[in-house]
């Protein structure tokens, strides 16, 4: 069997007058992430995780901030857009693992919703969708509650 892994991360800064979206969730916070898009750390890193496990380069090259088309995005609809490419190439998702890291808010209740709302764009069932949350344990500008960063790893699979 032909496979590939791919890892993602990124970290936006947190700022009053935003939504604080994660994983297509709007989660309830007093802050949300500053970006060029809806700014969903944990949906960037699953995409460039994916697009990193077939060399196809990073989000910014297709969806480039500079870009006015891309203004407020909903990352979800970027995502669909991804997983199209990989699909057009005859590979398919085995499963992800991703963590968030933040201080606040707790996401504990939302890590279902997410895990649902991901793996129903991806075509996945639940299972093949790991969401953790920790802290930095008020270490660098995540723990000092600065921004909020994820990882995500990617297993796919040739599938013809």
């Amino acid at each position: 069997m032909n496979i590939r892994i791919g890892n993602g991360y990124d970290i936006h800064r947190l700022v009053v007058g935003r939504p604080l979206i994660l994983g297509g969730v709007e989660i309830v916070h007093e802050l949300g992430l500053l970006g060029h898009s809806d700014a969903d750390v944990l949906t960037h890193a699953i995409m460039d995780a994916i697009l990193g496990a077939l060399s196809l380069g990073d989000i910014g090259h297709y969806f480039p901030p500079s870009d006015p088309q891309w203004a407020g995005a909903d990352s979800l609809v970027l995502l669909t857009k991804v997983h199209q490419l990989i699909r057009e190439r005859g590979w398919q998702i085995n499963n992800i693992d991703s963590v968030i890291v933040a201080e606040r808010p707790k996401l504990k209740s939302y890590i279902q919703t997410i895990r649902d709302r991901l793996s129903s764009v991806l075509e996945l069932e639940p299972s093949q969708v790991s969401i953790k949350a920790t802290t930095n344990e008020k270490l660098g500008p995540v723990g000092r509650e600065e921004g909020i960063s994820a990882y995500a790893v990617v297993l796919i699979r040739y599938h013809n």
